[in-house]
């Protein structure tokens, strides 16, 4: 029987068990040393220049950066509706509007010239989700924020060592907010790090973290606890020792999916980006739910759509806006597994799979 290639996978190994076995047995469980040096040693591996504060899942780095950064009830924030749902869900749980706009065709990212047209005098920043690994067009949304005074916040839940032109990603915005979800580029088992662009952001981010306080019992405003605890970060510390190898063998499987793969629309880099591959997502033209449904039953490979409802036609957000680009996406896009766990052997499964589904269909 073939086996089946899944389409994402955790990577945990003998040394996480270890460093939580370690933490366990050191009576110190919640947030603690772990969590400091974590997050002293995410800002130094990904060069980020900055400070970084760790939580317990890549929604509430969103939601506390947002909150930290000024943003609340009669405010509106840019970001784009075709990603996952915490974008908007982090705007709206401010009290704030997350506002809709389209995305370019090929990197999957906020358009530069869609979001000028969203701006109304009541938005305050514009929020862009470096999808699938690969960075949005900062310069480009940088210049529209500065145009008219907004403030940028960096998605980069799926970005982790993504770059443009030499900037990584991360440290581009007021804050940036990086995932630690299981079948993210790494992991911490659950949680978020967010990157802050200066000393007040990062004051803000530890206030609401921790229930408002910097000092125990003397809180200074209305916090929430989204601390990370010890066990999850001595996780992510052992998977930052990890993470380099296993970014560049997404890249490899990738460049050899590219340069391989027929019948369907590769994913191009732009120039000066560094893709990391959180999800290799190609474009099928034509009946892409019946081409993922065959590649599952017929070859055993497993695959991803992300995303086939665009939150701007999800129920709480509902809305008329007329998004092209996004509605294109969502009806064509198909990620293949390019996790660092699948072989050689396993990537040629997918080229003639891949390839015979789209000659069958043509």
């Amino acid at each position: 029987m073939t086996e089946f290639i899944p389409p994402a996978k955790p990577l945990i190994g003998e040394e996480e068990i270890d460093a939580v076995t370690r933490v366990m047995r050191s009576g110190m469980i919640a947030q603690g040393p772990e969590v400091q040096a974590f997050e002293t040693e995410f800002a130094q591996h990904f060069g980020l220049g900055r400070a970084c504060v760790a939580v317990n899942s890549g929604t509430s780095g969103l939601h506390l950066g947002l909150l930290a950064a000024g943003v609340g009830p009669g405010d509106e924030v840019i970001v784009p509706s075709f990603t996952f749902a915490a974008t908007a869900n982090s705007v709206a749980l401010t009290g704030a509007t997350p506002v809709f706009a389209d995305i370019e065709p090929d990197h999957f990212c906020l358009d530069a010239c869609a979001v000028e047209a969203a701006v109304t005098e009541r938005t305050v920043g514009i929020m862009p989700v470096h999808l699938y690994g690969h960075p949005a067009n900062m310069p480009e949304l940088q210049t529209v924020a500065d145009k008219h005074g907004l403030k940028v916040f960096e998605d980069a839940a799926q970005a982790h060592g993504a770059s443009l032109d030499g900037t990584p990603v991360g440290a581009f915005g007021e804050f940036a907010m990086f995932s630690l979800y299981p079948t993210k580029n790494m992991t911490s088992g659950e949680g978020g790090m967010v990157s802050a662009a200066g000393p007040d952001m990062e004051r803000r981010l530890r206030l609401y973290r921790n229930q408002g306080m910097e000092k125990q019992y003397h809180n200074e405003v209305v916090g929430l606890n989204n601390r990370m605890t010890d066990i999850h970060a001595a996780i992510g510390r052992v998977q930052l020792t990890k993470v380099n190898d296993w970014t560049a063998r997404r890249q490899a499987h990738a460049a050899f999916l590219s340069a391989h793969l027929d019948g369907v629309t590769v994913p191009p880099v732009a120039s000066g980006a560094e893709h990391v591959y959180h999800q290799y997502t190609v474009r099928v033209p034509e009946g892409r739910d019946g081409f993922a449904q065959a590649l599952k039953e017929e070859y055993a490979i497993g695959s991803g759509m992300f995303y086939p409802v665009p939150n701007h036609e999800l129920a709480p957000f509902r809305s008329a806006v007329d998004l092209p680009e996004t509605a294109r996406a969502a009806r064509e896009c198909l990620s293949l597994p390019v996790h660092p766990s699948i072989s050689q052997q396993d990537l040629e499964r997918i080229v003639d799979a891949v390839s015979t589904l789209a000659k069958a269909g043509s």
